[in-house]
Formats: structure tokens, C-alpha cells, sequence
């Protein structure tokens, strides 16, 4: 516990001591009412001073309305009508209440500091042959860092020099340390394990990921759900309300009965009023249901997934429609040679020779990829004349043969004729000496988590999935069967993907929600759009996670389904704290009102539902 919550637990001890004694004291001493309003003063004052200064302060700001208030009203009521050892016990379970709410999002706030534990405190830099501690801010970018084993990566960057092991958690919420060499990406926030590492920077400290992450965690409780803002201007109605409520009922029945020629207790009107106000305070509304969307919050950072609100939180529980974009979102976006056809005259080594031989001079991710197929170092001397085609693919001299390299298109505008058909992948067709040589299939690999992805987020409710892609409509559709998506759109350009989901927007129902998946920077429109964009946030780009309103940190598509469970976990612990708190409330009001309620009841109608309410919200912090 806090230093602050010590002193409320020491002050809760020392006023139940205080009562039992002076309990005992009345039961075997007689003593004068004075001297008994004064013993009690002092409990109730040790307990309850710091109710009454905000009590105060409230009314001073001509912010009345608040539980201190009611608190206030109702415990200094009870003293003055003799009901001593009740107004003194309505201060205790109250800050009892209090501190177990101060417990609860003490607890909820470390799951976020664990987090926030991820900012640097400084960047290892080479000055004058000296390694030297200087703050990250100060880095700028193309700078060399040393990052130590145990040290956090301080700014995104490239590793120039040295292998080592990172621990992911803070940021992906995988416990599996990651692997990492000369030439990888590394992420600030990234806790370097084993070995000593040079980094070149690629960005500044306020655009690197770990400040990002930092400033979406921070300003997340801005954006507030609809059931906070519900419960926001219900109180503020709610408390005025039930205030003149209770002076009613401590006035007008009196003088009814008065007219009406009966007796009438003003006292037994006034204690009923009282009960009414300490069993009005809407404490377990205004406390809890925040808390449990921070804890939902929470448990989503630490799980990897960042939510940039609790509105997009609420607003997931509510989605129908999932629509993804493919490449680097249900695929890794590396393509792979997965098929090698040769013709009788060549053999598969030979038409990978050629092929890669011939796309040495390009960076394209196909040209990339039947590199590392071939996997041996590219004899540049050999290859001479290469020459791109636009739009159908290479043309060069490997060993003194004329090699083509491209689509379908290129042989036929070379009158070359293809032997073999295919339907599926990227397909690279090769000829050499104005022969057909054999066809290379490249694909992007789908993502392990893909398919299970799909098929969770059917059996948690979601009506249709839909993929769109800029690639080929036979590719896309390979992926989708692989996959398990309803509905596929290809060979989409980015405002194409735009038009397609104003169609889901279109005929979607009215309480539905339009999620989309997206990772590129021409995604960035499409999460904008829609009611809630879903950015892959550990390889996607700056812009989607801009536009973005909840971030993936490890790209897994399967946390989308986790998200979805946190999110309809937290709405279910939110609702039951609305139906619980509001209708004990409602009961106890009622039996406060008629005389059947007494003190005690009241404190439990206050007290015992804002405890059980806020206990309730702390399931939001862990996901089973």
C-alpha cells in the first residue's frame, strides 16, 4: 500500500477502536450526553475530517453535489439527532470503501507503470573514443548507439554491429525472446538480454516507437466510452435529485400528516432522510465502471495491444464486420519461392541460376526473393545488358545467353511459348536463348495465427470477413481459402479499398461496427474511415498507426480475437456493475423512504455495493 493509503487504513483502525471502547465505556459507565457527543467527535473526526474538508471546499466552489457532500449531510444529520455510534459507522465503512477502491486502481495503474517502464533514461553514444550517457532526446537520427546487455534499445534503429537476444514482453506481450543480427530492425523499448550491440538510429526519440506507445497509453483515458459518459451526466443529475429528494421526504410527509390532524415525528422523518441520502450516493457507478475500462485498458498494454481509448474499447465489443488487408496483415509481406517447374533441357538449379542471375540488379521483394532462393553469391561479372521492361519484367546477358525474366506478358511479347499452366502465386517464367526454360511460383506466406484468427472471431460473434488486396485475384483467393475468409476483393487500389468498405458501412445495422485490419501507408485512409482501424503496429507503418485506434505490437492477427474478448469481458463487468449497483439501490431507497431501512442498511447499500461493484471491475485486469 501507498504511504496515503496506510494513513487512511491506520485512521479506519484507530476509529473502530476508538467505537468499541467507547462502547464498552457507555454500556458500564453512565455518562452525560455531552460527554458522549464529545467522545464520539473524536472518532468520527479522526475518520472523517478529510470528507468534511471537501465538503467544505465543494460548497465553497459551489460544487455541492457530490458524495463528500452527501456523506457530510448525512453523518453530521445523525449526530445531531443522537445516532452517534451509526453516524460515526457510516464514516468508517465509507473510507473503507474508499481505500479498497484506492487498492484496486493502485493495482490497475501498476499494470500501466510496468508499461511506461519501457521509456529509456538514456542513449549509450561514442564521443571522442568515450562511451558517454546522454538522453535520448538529444540523439539524433544516423547517430551510433551501444546498447549494454540489460540496457532498454532508446531509440528504433538497425543493428550495424553484433548479435544478441531481446525480451519483447514490455511491448508485445510474448514472453519468447527474440533473435537478432547485423542488419536487423530493432524497436526502442526492447530490453537487449545478451550480447553488445551497435545501432545505427533511424529516427528521432519523439517519433521512435517506444514514445509513441508512451503517448497513446497516457492520453487513452481522454476519450471516454459511452457508458463513462452515461454514468457522468447521470450523476450530475442523479446527485441533485435524490439531495432534494431526502429534504422532501424530511419535510412534506410531516406536515401532511400534521394537516391530516396525526402525529408526526419529525425525527423519524429526518433519520428516514438521512438513510435516503447515505443510500443514494452513487460512488459505485462513478468509481467503478471507469475502473473497469482502465483495467480492461490495462490488460490489453500488457498483452501487446494498445488501445488508444476506452470508446474503441466499448466500440469492439459492438463490431460485426472484420475486413483485413492482406500483405503484412494475415501474410508476413515476404515472399518465398514455394514451387520450381523446369523443362526437360533445364534443371532447377540451372533456372534459378538465370532468374536470379538476371534480377540481381533489382531491390524488388521478387527479385529478393529468388536471390535468397538461390542462396550462393551472384557472379556479377557474368550478367551484362540487364534491361527492366515495364510492367512485364527483365531482359540481360547471363554467361553470353539472352535471358527473359517476367509475367506471362513478356513472353508473349518476346514470342516465346509457355508450356505449363498455372492458377495460383506470383508466377516468374523464365527463357533463355528465346526458349522457354521453366516457370518460378513465389508467394507470400501466410501467418501461422491467420486461419485461427478467422475462425475465433466467427465464434465470437463477427458476421462476415472480409479481405481486400492490390494483389492478383488468383492469389488472393488462394490466401483466403487457406485462411477461411467469407468474402475476397483483388486487384484493388487504394481508394478501391476505400469504396469497398463505405459499401460495409452502407449495410451494416445501425449498432454495428465496421473494424478494418491494415498494416501499409495506404492503409491510413481506410482506418480513418472506419468505426474502429486496427494497425499492425511492430512492422506497419508510422501512418496506419497514426490513423490507427487500437495498435497491435506484434503483428499477430490472433490478438485482434483477444482484444475482442477483453473488450466484451470489460462491457460484461460494466453492465453488472450498472444492474447491481442501480437496482440494490433502487430496493434499499424505496425501504429507506417507507422506514423499513435503517442506518445500517444504508451503509451497506453505499459501502457494500461500491466495494463488491469495484472488486467486480478489477476482473477487467487479467483476460482468462
Amino acid at each position: 500500500m501507498t504511504k496515503k493509503q496506510k494513513n487512511v487504513f491506520y485512521r479506519i483502525l484507530l476509529s473502530v477502536v476508538l467505537i468499541i471502547g467507547i462502547g464498552v465505556l457507555t454500556t458500564f459507565v453512565s455518562v452525560n450526553i455531552y460527554v458522549e457527543i464529545v467522545l464520539y467527535l473524536i472518532p468520527y473526526l479522526v475518520i472523517g475530517y478529510d470528507i468534511l474538508r471537501k465538503a467544505i471546499k465543494g460548497i465553497l466552489k459551489r460544487q455541492v453535489f457530490d458524495e463528500n457532500f452527501l456523506m457530510a449531510v448525512a453523518t453530521v444529520g445523525a449526530m445531531c439527532l443522537g445516532e452517534f455510534r451509526e453516524g460515526v459507522a457510516v464514516m468508517v465503512f465509507y473510507q473503507i470503501g474508499e481505500l479498497f477502491q484506492s487498492v484496486a486502481v493502485g493495482k490497475s495503474r501498476r499494470n500501466i507503470a510496468a508499461l511506461m517502464d519501457i521509456r529509456p533514461d538514456y542513449a549509450n553514444v561514442m564521443v571522442n573514443g568515450e562511451l558517454e550517457k546522454v538522453d535520448p532526446d538529444d540523439v539524433e537520427v544516423g547517430s551510433e548507439i551501444i546498447v549494454n546487455p540489460g540496457e532498454k534499445v532508446p531509440i528504433d534503429g538497425i543493428i550495424i554491429e553484433g548479435n544478441t537476444t531481446f525480451n519483447t514482453s514490455a511491448l508485445t506481450g510474448e514472453s519468447v525472446p527474440r533473435d537478432a543480427k547485423t542488419g536487423d530492425e530493432v524497436i526502442s523499448g526492447f530490453i537487449n538480454m545478451s550480447g553488445v550491440i551497435k545501432v545505427q538510429t533511424t529516427k528521432e526519440f519523439e517519433e521512435s516507437t517506444v514514445s509513441k506507445i508512451l503517448d497513446l497509453v497516457e492520453n487513452s483515458s481522454m476519450k471516454k466510452s459511452r457508458s463513462e459518459n452515461f454514468i457522468t451526466k447521470f450523476a450530475r443529475y442523479y446527485t441533485p435529485a435524490v439531495c432534494y429528494s431526502a429534504l422532501a421526504l424530511a419535510i412534506i410527509p410531516p406536515i401532511v400528516l400534521m394537516i391530516m390532524g396525526q402525529n408526526a415525528s419529525w425525527g423519524d422523518w429526518i433519520i428516514r432522510a438521512l438513510t435516503f441520502l447515505v443510500i443514494s450516493c452513487p460512488c459505485a457507478l462513478v468509481i467503478s465502471i471507469p475502473l473497469s475500462f482502465f483495467g480492461g485498458i490495462g490488460c490489453a498494454s500488457t498483452n501487446g495491444i494498445l488501445v488508444k481509448g476506452s470508446n474503441y474499447l466499448e466500440a469492439l465489443a459492438s463490431t460485426k464486420y472484420m475486413v483485413f488487408d492482406k500483405t503484412g496483415t494475415l501474410t508476413k509481406g515476404v515472399f518465398e519461392v514455394t514451387q520450381i517447374d523446369a523443362t526437360q533441357d533445364f534443371d532447377e538449379k540451372q533456372l534459378l541460376y538465370y532468374a536470379s542471375h538476371a534480377e540481381m540488379a533489382s531491390s524488388h521483394p521478387i527479385s529478393l526473393s529468388l536471390q535468397k532462393a538461390y542462396g550462393q553469391k551472384l557472379e556479377r561479372e557474368n550478367v551484362h545488358d540487364i534491361e527492366e521492361i515495364a510492367g512485364h519484367g527483365i531482359s540481360a546477358i547471363v554467361d553470353g545467353h539472352q535471358v527473359y525474366v517476367g509475367n506471362e506478358k513478356l513472353m508473349q511479347k518476346m514470342n516465346i511459348e509457355i508450356s505449363q499452366k498455372y492458377q495460383t502465386g506470383t508466377l516468374v517464367y523464365v527463357a533463355v536463348d528465346q526458349k522457354y526454360a521453366g516457370c518460378i511460383m513465389i508467394s507470400d506466406v501466410v501467418k501461422p495465427t491467420s486461419k485461427v484468427a478467422i475462425q475465433s472471431l466467427k465464434s465470437q460473434g463477427i458476421k462476415e470477413t472480409i479481405m481486400l488486396t492490390g494483389d492478383t485475384k488468383q492469389a488472393a483467393n488462394k490466401v483466403a481459402q487457406e485462411i477461411g475468409v467469407d468474402y475476397v476483393y483483388s486487384e484493388l487500389l487504394p481508394a478501391d479499398k476505400v469504396a469497398k468498405v463505405e459499401e460495409v458501412l452502407a449495410c451494416k445495422g445501425e449498432k454495428e461496427k465496421v473494424a478494418f485490419v491494415g498494416d501499409g501507408i495506404n492503409d491510413a485512409p481506410v482506418l480513418s474511415r472506419v468505426d474502429i482501424g486496427i494497425a499492425m503496429g511492430a512492422l506497419g507503418s508510422d501512418a496506419a498507426i497514426e490513423a490507427a485506434d487500437i495498435v497491435l505490437m506484434d503483428d499477430d492477427p490472433s490478438k485482434i480475437s483477444l482484444a475482442m474478448k477483453i473488450s466484451l469481458k470489460t462491457l460484461r463487468i460494466v453492465k453488472e456493475n450498472i444492474v447491481f449497483a442501480l437496482a440494490i439501490k433502487f430496493i434499499c431507497l424505496i425501504l429507506g423512504a417507507i422506514g423499513i431501512a435503517n442506518m445500517w442498511l444504508a451503509i451497506f447499500a453505499d459501502v457494500g455495493v461500491m466495494v463488491i461493484a469495484v472488486i467486480n471491475a478489477t476482473r477487467a485486469l487479467k483476460i482468462r
